[in-house]
């Protein structure tokens, strides 16, 4: 084989596996779930709640 097909094939090869690493790490990373799902209405209740609690009292009624 010469030094040129070998170049070719070397650079394939490499690029086949590059291309793997990254479709396995597609598949594996998203795994990972939170156990604490956030959806809209935890997300709102939270905001409500630091709200209500940064508010100041009102003041006294005279």
């Amino acid at each position: 084989m010469n030094d040129e097909k070998l170049k070719i094939v070397l650079a394939l090869i490499s690029g086949i596996i590059f291309s793997l690493v990254f479709i396995l790490l597609a598949f594996v990373l998203p795994l990972k779930e939170d156990p604490h799902e956030k959806t809209l209405d935890t997300q709102l209740k939270k905001i409500s709640q630091g709200i209500r609690d940064a508010k100041p009292p009102p003041p006294p009624n005279q």
